[in-house]
C-alpha cells in the first residue's frame, strides 16, 4: 500500500492520510460519486486495498445506498461526493440516517476558503450544510505538509468515525476543502523531503486515536421497579417497535421471549423490530403480529414495556395513547420517540440491559405469572389470520395488495433480507406479515418515512449480505419511479434482487385520508395517476420484467427467488378497491373479537 505521507502534493497527502486513518478505525466500505473537487478522496479510497468501493453516478442514489448498507450492518459506511449541489443531493439520506440512527460518514469535497462567497463556479456554503441532521460536523483545514496539522487531521478522522457509532448513532459530515492540483501529480517544494520521516503517526499501531465507546447499561436495582410492575400486572404488555440498526444486531429475541413468558406478557412485534421473525417463534412464545386490525378493541394493559421506535401501526399507537397505564419507553440514547406524549417513564439504557436486568430480578425474586389476556389475544390472532387467508383465496376475483405482502413473508426462504417501501407496503407488511420461525431481516426507511431513495437503500442493504441470501424489495409504483436512477446499482455494484412492484397507478395511501372525499382536487393533486409502463424502465437497466396477475404472484415470486439476476415482478391493483378491502377485513376481525 502507498505510504500516505509519501505524496506528491498536499491534496493527495490529505486524501491518503484521511483514508488511512478511517481504515485503521475500522471503515470497510465507501460509496463514491464522481466529481472533480473530491478527487483526492476518490483516488485515495480507490487505491486502498482494505476498502470495498461502490461507484455511483447519482449523488442522491449513492447516499441512500450508503444508508442502506449502514442500516443492514449497523456499521459505518462512507460516502464521497464533490462540491455544490452534489452535496445538497445527499441531504435527504442524511435526514433519514439521523432519524433512523444509521451510522453514515459523509465526506464532501469543497473549494478553498478564499473562494467562498466569491461567485466562484460550483461553490456554495457547505459549512454545516446539513444543520442539526448530523451528529457532528467538522470543516477540515486546508492540506499542508505540517506535522501538527496532520495530527489534527488524523484525530478529526478518528473522532468522526467514532461519532457515527456513538451513544446515538447517526450521520457525521466532514467538509474537505482542496486546492489544486487535485490529482496525484508532483507539486515541487510543496512536500518537504523530510516529511515522511517526521510522520505524525510515528510509533502508533492502529488508529491514531482509539475511541472506546461506552454504553448506557441499566443496573439491576434500577430494573427492579420495571420487573416488579410487569410481574404484578394482570395485563402486562411488551410492544416492540422498529429497531435501530445497532440494536437489531445486539438484542437477543430469546431473552425478550424469556422475559415475556416470566411475566405473562404478550409481545406485539412490529415487522421491523427483529422479533416478529426468527427461530424464537418455534418456542410458541407470545409473539403477535395481527394487532393492527384489533388494536382498537384491545383491553387496556396494566403496564407496558416499549422497545424500539414508535410502532408502524397507527391503531396500536392510538391504543397506547388512550390506555391509562404506566408505560416504560426504553431508548439507549435517552431520546423521546413517543409522539402521543402519554408514556410515563423514559428508560435511558440499551434494551438488552433492561431485559437482562429485569430477568435477573425476576429470577432472584422467584416471580411467576399467569397471563390473564393471552386467550383473548390468541383468539383475536386466530380470527385475523383466518380472515387474511380467506382474502388471499379470493385473489382471482377480489385482488388486494395486502395479500402480496402476506406471500412475500410466508414464501421467503429461511434467511433473507426483505426491504419494504413506505406508504402502503410497510403498513400491509405490518398487518399481513404473519410471525414465522424464519431468519428474515426486515428493513424500511421509517426514520423520516419518505418514499425517496427506496430502491437505492434496499440495494445498499443487499450489498452487505452473503451471496446465498436473497434480497427482496417490495415497493410501490411512485417510490419505484422516484428512485429509478438507483437501479443502475444492480449492475455497477453487483447486487441482485427480487423487486416486487405494487402498481396501483399513483398514491394509493391517500385513500386513507379525508381528502379522498374531495374530488377535485383528490385525483389530480393527491393520487396523481401517472400511466407509466414500467417494462421499458426495466429494459433500460437490463432487468427481467414480468407482469404478474395477483393470483399468480406466489408462483412467480418463488421462481424469482430461485433465479440469478434481478427480476421485477409487477402486480397491478386498483388502489381504492384494495383500501376498501382492508377496511372490510378490519371490520370483520373487530366484529369477530367483539362476539
Amino acid at each position: 500500500m502507498t505510504d500516505p505521507h509519501s505524496s506528491p502534493n498536499p491534496a493527495t497527502l490529505w486524501g491518503r492520510v484521511l483514508v488511512d486513518e478511517l481504515t485503521k478505525g475500522g471503515l470497510e466500505a465507501v460509496c463514491l460519486a464522481p466529481g472533480s473537487r473530491s478527487t483526492p478522496l476518490t483516488v485515495a479510497f480507490a487505491e486502498h486495498p482494505a476498502i470495498e468501493v461502490y461507484s455511483h453516478l447519482d449523488e442522491r442514489s449513492a447516499a441512500f445506498f450508503t444508508l442502506g448498507r449502514a442500516r443492514r450492518t449497523g456499521e459505518s459506511t462512507a460516502l464521497v461526493c464533490t462540491s455544490g449541489t452534489a452535496a445538497a443531493n445527499v441531504h435527504p439520506a442524511v435526514i433519514e440516517a439521523t432519524q433512523a440512527r444509521a451510522p453514515m460518514l459523509v465526506l464532501t469535497g469543497d473549494r478553498p476558503a478564499e473562494l467562498r462567497d466569491s461567485g466562484a463556479n460550483q461553490t456554495i456554503d457547505q459549512v454545516k450544510l446539513y444543520g442539526d441532521a448530523v451528529r457532528w460536523f467538522a470543516d477540515l483545514p486546508e492540506p499542508e505538509a505540517d506535522e501538527r496539522k496532520v495530527r489534527s487531521l488524523r484525530t478529526t478522522a478518528a473522532r468522526a468515525l467514532a461519532e457515527t457509532t456513538g451513544p446515538e448513532p447517526g450521520p457525521v459530515h466532514l467538509n474537505c476543502p482542496f486546492r489544486k492540483p487535485l490529482e496525484p501529480v508532483d507539486a515541487p517544494e510543496s512536500i518537504p523531503d523530510s516529511f515522511p520521516e517526521t510522520t505524525a503517526a510515528r510509533g502508533r499501531d492502529g488508529p491514531f486515536v482509539d475511541t472506546q465507546q461506552g454504553a448506557v447499561e441499566l443496573e439491576v436495582d434500577a430494573a427492579r421497579p420495571i420487573a416488579t410492575a410487569l410481574a404484578d400486572a394482570d395485563r402486562p404488555l411488551v410492544v416492540a417497535g422498529p429497531a435501530d440498526p445497532t440494536d437489531l444486531q445486539r438484542l437477543e429475541p430469546e431473552r425478550v421471549i424469556d422475559l415475556a413468558e416470566q411475566v405473562g406478557a404478550p409481545i406485539l412485534a412490529d415487522p421491523l423490530s427483529g422479533l416478529r421473525f426468527g427461530s424464537h417463534i418455534e418456542r410458541d412464545g407470545p409473539v403477535y403480529g395481527g394487532y393492527d386490525t384489533y388494536a382498537t378493541e384491545l383491553p387496556d394493559p396494566d403496564v407496558v414495556l416499549r422497545l424500539g421506535a414508535s410502532p408502524t401501526s397507527k391503531p396500536l399507537r392510538h391504543a397506547l395513547r388512550d390506555a391509562d397505564t404506566r408505560q416504560y419507553v426504553v431508548d439507549p440514547a435517552g431520546a423521546w420517540r413517543e409522539a402521543t406524549f402519554t408514556a410515563t417513564d423514559l428508560v435511558a439504557a440499551r434494551p438488552e440491559s433492561v431485559v437482562d436486568g429485569a430477568l435477573e430480578v425476576l429470577s432472584s425474586d422467584d416471580h411467576t405469572a399467569e397471563s390473564e389476556w393471552q386467550p383473548w389475544l390468541d383468539e383475536a390472532e386466530r380470527r385475523h389470520w383466518k380472515r387474511r387467508d380467506e382474502a388471499r383465496d379470493d385473489l382471482a376475483t377480489d385482488p388486494f395488495e395486502g395479500a402480496v405482502l402476506a406471500s412475500v413473508f410466508e414464501c421467503a426462504p429461511d434467511r433473507a433480507t426483505v426491504f419494504v417501501s413506505n406508504s402502503m407496503p410497510i403498513r400491509d407488511a405490518d398487518r399481513f406479515g404473519r410471525p414465522r420461525a424464519a431468519e428474515l431481516t426486515v428493513l424500511s426507511n421509517r426514520g423520516a418515512s419518505g418514499i425517496d431513495g427506496i430502491t437505492s437503500t434496499a440495494l445498499g442493504a443487499g450489498s452487505a449480505i452473503d451471496a446465498d441470501e436473497p434480497l427482496v424489495l417490495v415497493t410501490g409504483d411512485l417510490a419505484f419511479y422516484h428512485d429509478s436512477n438507483g437501479l443502475l446499482a444492480v449492475d455497477r455494484c453487483g447486487v441482485d434482487a427480487t423487486i416486487v412492484l405494487l402498481d396501483n397507478d399513483g398514491g394509493g395511501i391517500f385513500h386513507k385520508l379525508p381528502i379522498e372525499e374531495f374530488d377535485p382536487p383528490f385525483t389530480a393533486q393527491f393520487k396523481t395517476p401517472h400511466g407509466l409502463e414500467f417494462d421499458t424502465l426495466a429494459e433500460l437497466y437490463d432487468l427481467e420484467f414480468e407482469a404478474v396477475a395477483p393470483d399468480e404472484f406466489e408462483d412467480a415470486y418463488e421462481r424469482s427467488l430461485e433465479c440469478d439476476g434481478t427480476q421485477v415482478l409487477s402486480v397491478s391493483f386498483d388502489a381504492e378497491a384494495s383500501h376498501r378491502r382492508r377496511e372490510a377485513l378490519e371490520r370483520a376481525v373487530a366484529g369477530a373479537v367483539d362476539d
